[in-house]
């Protein structure tokens, strides 16, 4: 068993890149585009995806490369972590998140804490944030048991896809949530919206969890080919 504060620390690295390279290259996408959001968009999943790759290959076999509080949440439900780990895991990836946007803040050198002004509100969005958390939940619980060594691939492809398929770009991320409403940049989103966020999320990923039980009966072998 890896020890506690080796998996605390790759969470922490992990989450603070995430989000730097979320942040980060939106503000780059944005000044690159001329205005252009659908290139800011694309250099935005395109980063977070390419990103997510590498932190889940470079971390997972560390911390599990949860980076995410809905992911602890939902292995603290199936019995894979216990509870005073689930909230150690999620506390540093909250603190890690908004390290990560001052980072990207600092890179390029603007005021490190900017509330949020984008206008993310909305049954649209929080159904988005739910379908969303929902299918990156799906893809891992899923992807563990029949596909492991592919997760990296599975989970950079998933967000890239979500980025475009939801209105809400897929946040799919409490920490992440949270820690965007502190940049004004093209990634942000106003702090009054956060709780609609958090909590369609949160409802995505319990709806994954039931979802699994029915698809993932214990016992079951499924062929590669099938």
């Amino acid at each position: 068993m890896i020890a506690l504060h080796r998996r605390l620390l790759a969470e922490a690295l992990g989450t603070m890149l995430l989000l730097a390279t979320v942040v980060g290259s939106g503000i780059m996408g944005v000044a690159l585009s001329n205005g252009n959001d659908g290139i800011a968009l694309l250099a935005n999943a395109g980063a977070t995806a390419g990103m997510l790759y590498v932190l889940i290959m470079v971390l997972g076999p560390i911390s599990g490369a949860h980076f995410n509080p809905a992911v602890t949440l939902a292995m603290r439900l199936r019995g894979e972590i216990t509870s005073a780990h689930a909230i150690a895991y999620i506390a540093v990836q909250v603190l890690s998140a908004i390290a990560g946007v001052l980072l990207a803040h600092a890179m390029f050198e603007q005021p490190l804490l900017q509330p949020g002004t984008h206008a993310r509100s909305g049954g649209a969005q929080w159904l988005s944030e739910g379908v969303a958390t929902c299918g990156l939940l799906l893809t891992i619980l899923l992807g563990t048991r029949h596909r492991a060594n592919a997760i990296p691939a599975l989970v950079a492809s998933y967000i890239f896809a979500a980025y475009w398929f939801t209105a809400s770009t897929s946040f799919a991320n409490p920490a992440v949530t949270l820690a965007r409403s502190l940049t004004q940049s093209f990634a942000g989103i106003r702090p009054q919206d956060v709780v609609g966020f958090v909590l369609a999320q949160l409802a995505g990923a319990l709806v994954a969890l039931a979802i699994a039980r029915l698809l993932l009966a214990r016992g079951d072998v499924v062929s590669a080919r099938s």
